[in-house]
């Protein structure tokens, strides 16, 4: 063989060797950098896929916001619907008329036995429809005494007493302490006047021989539908 030819021959091997080396870094290269490659589009991936979860959760919660104003804006109607109705009751009651003298029929009896320091005035609905007793009654017992008696303010109700057709409604009166030597002075009949009418009702004592008043002791109940035991102790 000659000189030529071996020369030949070893730059052909050597030009296949740089080859196969070259070739093979590109692909160590193509290697390497597809893992960075997959990892950045995978972390896109991971990025728009927690971006729609809170923008789903967002959804969500706006969902669950606008159900919840709902149902408080549900509560909030009944609640007030509840409300309006106890108004109009209240309203519907202040509306119905006073009673009037020609309404009702006052009479009076003694509370307990001897000595007789209450008595109790019933007013009867004898109109045939409802009306409304405002207020207590104003007494006088004594012509010489023309002041009203006082109101006992523990007694008066927390509702206006609304009378229907044939009802009765109560005020519990104190007369004195009972004492002997009590200013007392006998009654046989005494006024009554009702809230908002101006007319004098007349009523007997109970009793053949009437009542004993103490004028600076008299105090008188407000109107009620029945007597109640505290509110109208006094």
């Amino acid at each position: 063989m000659n000189l030529s030819l071996h020369r030949s021959t070893l730059l052909a091997t050597a030009g296949a060797a740089l080859a196969l080396s070259l070739t093979a870094c590109q692909s160590d290269t193509a290697t390497k950098s597809a893992p960075e490659t997959t990892s950045s589009t995978a972390g896109k991936a991971t990025g728009k896929a927690a971006g729609g979860e809170q923008s789903g959760a967002s959804g969500t919660k706006g969902s669950t916001g606008q159900a919840q104003s709902t149902a408080s804006q549900g509560s909030t109607d009944r609640a007030g619907r509840s409300g309006s109705a106890g108004s109009t009751g209240d309203q519907a009651s202040a509306a119905t008329r006073v009673c009037t003298a020609r309404d009702v029929r006052v009479t009076a009896a003694t509370q307990g036995g001897p000595p007789t320091t209450h008595i109790v005035l019933t007013a009867k609905n004898t109109s045939g429809h409802s009306c409304r007793l405002a207020d207590a009654p104003h007494i006088q017992f004594l012509e010489s005494h023309k002041q009203d008696v006082p109101a006992a303010a523990k007694s008066k109700p927390a509702s206006p007493v609304v009378l229907t057709a044939g009802a009765p409604a109560y005020a519990l009166v104190k007369l004195s302490d009972g004492g002997v030597d009590e200013d007392n002075e006998p009654v046989s009949a005494f006024s009554v006047i009702l809230e908002g009418d101006s007319t004098v009702i007349a009523v007997n004592a109970p009793g053949s021989g009437g009542i004993a008043v103490d004028p600076a002791k008299a105090l008188t109940g407000y109107w009620t539908p029945e007597l109640r035991n505290g509110a109208d102790d006094f």
